[in-house]
């Protein structure tokens, strides 16, 4: 019997506070509230093409800008990541997935090696989708990937949109993840060879 992979990780400073909660074995629910809605809906799209379930609350000094709020909810978030993998024993370890948006193409690779690595190749030519910079879309997922103890590879192939390659990209990240946080029934122990993650 797997135990469950869960995890709740909470983050408190002078400029937010930041609370997720994590099951690696959900069904894609969701409920993000982070003060920016177009965040809250690239988070939503993480979770549920992850079949992750999601709970992130968080209160930020919006009023000087997103940055603190996006880059506090990507720690904690990775935090959560890192927590609910436990010691990384059974899982599948890698993922990748290569998710279309209309005229848009993203690809998304994750090894969830214990070694926090990125590589994002995102351009957009807007300044912001909403309330959200596009600056803080590669920051946000360098961010995941250095908590989470993750290599993440992300990458917007095409697409005029700017709303469609960043949800095409969130959707990826989604699909990879699942793949790798995926139980694999003929894996006993960890994914390495060095007997570690």
């Amino acid at each position: 019997m797997i135990s469950a992979r869960t995890a709740h990780v909470q983050r408190q400073t002078r400029e937010t506070h930041v609370e997720v909660w994590l099951n690696l074995d959900g069904a894609g629910e969701v409920d993000i509230h982070s003060g920016i809605p177009f965040l809250d809906h690239l988070l939503s799209h993480v979770a549920v093409h992850g079949l992750l379930d999601l709970r992130v609350q968080a209160q930020g000094d919006l009023e000087i800008d997103e940055h603190h709020t996006v880059e506090d909810i990507a720690i904690v978030l990775g935090q959560a990541l890192d927590q609910a993998l436990g010691r990384r024993e059974g899982i599948r370890r890698m993922g990748e997935a290569h998710v279309p948006m209309d005229e848009a193409l993203a690809f998304v690779a994750v090894d969830l090696s214990g070694r926090p690595y990125a590589v994002v190749d995102a351009a957009f030519a807007r300044p912001a989708i909403g309330a959200l910079g596009t600056d803080m879309i590669p920051h946000f997922l360098e961010t995941l990937a250095f908590h989470a103890r993750m290599n993440l590879h992300a990458r917007v192939l095409y697409g005029s949109n700017d709303h469609h390659r960043a949800e095409a990209l969130f959707k990826a990240l989604g699909r990879a993840l699942r793949q790798a946080v995926e139980t694999d029934p003929r894996r006993a122990g960890v994914p390495s060879t060095k007997g570690v993650l």
